[in-house]
């Protein structure tokens, strides 16, 4: 299995092969992350999910989290892959989760939100009024 990442700080042309590092893992693509429907849309943005926890670390991993938009456990943000991003996931990237998706897959904080709730469990027939004697 190989992976590839650009690198950023120096070359934007510049690739490594065959790294198997976590941070490689972490952003590389490969094919079995997407999904035959979105084959033809280009993944343009992160999901960033937070999985281990930041509480006896350092304040600059913590700011490093605040500053991604990450408050607590199993939140997901979305940002858009570019240089500073990937350069701040790289420095968490042990309590992170990070896939690459496209546009059309990035949810708001409104839709998660939706997307979590529970379904009603009851179903509304009719409504009938009750006389209290």
């Amino acid at each position: 299995m190989s992976f590839r990442i650009i690198s950023y700080a120096s070359n934007l042309n510049r690739t490594c092969h065959s790294v198997p590092s976590l941070a490689v893992r972490a952003l590389g693509t490969s094919s079995t992350q997407t999904l035959s429907s979105q084959s033809s849309a280009p993944n343009t943005h992160f999901k960033i999910t937070l999985r281990r926890s930041a509480i006896s670390l350092g304040n600059k991993v913590k700011e490093t989290l605040i500053s991604l938009g990450i408050h607590r456990r199993m939140q997901t943000v979305y940002h858009r892959q570019s240089p500073d991003i990937a350069g701040k996931i790289l420095r968490v990237k042990e309590l992170v989760e990070v896939k690459n998706v496209p546009e059309h897959l990035v949810r708001t904080k409104e839709q998660q939100t939706l997307d979590r709730r529970a379904t009603r469990g009851y179903k509304v027939v009719r409504s009938r009024k009750v006389d209290v004697i």
